[in-house]
């Protein structure tokens, strides 16, 4: 009797407890990428454009510049988002950048199809001829 009840308790505890996952080095770095890429769909990827004009440049050859690049947004459907200002920081530490162009993808597959889009590369032949300097920088814009 004493052995007929060991042997049925061993039974119903082999028999009702699931084994436990164990999760092995590939699966732990396969559920990071997973939890990497989620954070990146959170993320908008920034292009800032930062720009010095020639001394000589009119205030009607910036404003063409200015209107071209603002027009990006309506010839460029991976642009996500836009927006562009001219200095007005009293710290005087702009090295002669006057005009900020900020561009948003959701994707760096976006920001490669823009670079070389016909529509960018127009822009530029319209903005060469007047920029002393530029300035770019992209990033993952980040909350944390």
């Amino acid at each position: 009797m004493k052995y007929s009840l060991l042997f049925l308790v061993v039974l119903v505890s082999v028999t009702c407890i699931q084994p436990i996952p164990v999760m092995g080095q590939a699966s732990m770095l396969k559920a990071q990428e997973v939890s990497d890429q989620t954070s990146m769909d959170d993320k908008e990827l920034r292009h800032v454009v930062l720009i010095k004009f020639k001394e000589d440049a009119t205030e009607q050859e910036i404003t063409k510049v200015e209107e071209a690049f603002s027009a990006l947004q309506d010839k460029i459907p991976v642009i996500d988002d836009y927006e562009w200002g001219t200095n007005n920081s009293p710290e005087g530490l702009s090295k002669g950048f006057t005009h900020c162009f900020f561009v948003t993808f959701e994707t760096e597959e976006d920001r490669e199809t823009y670079l070389p889009h016909p529509d960018h590369k127009a822009f530029v032949k319209v903005l060469e001829p007047h920029m002393e300097d530029v300035l770019v920088i992209d990033y993952w814009a980040s909350e944390e």
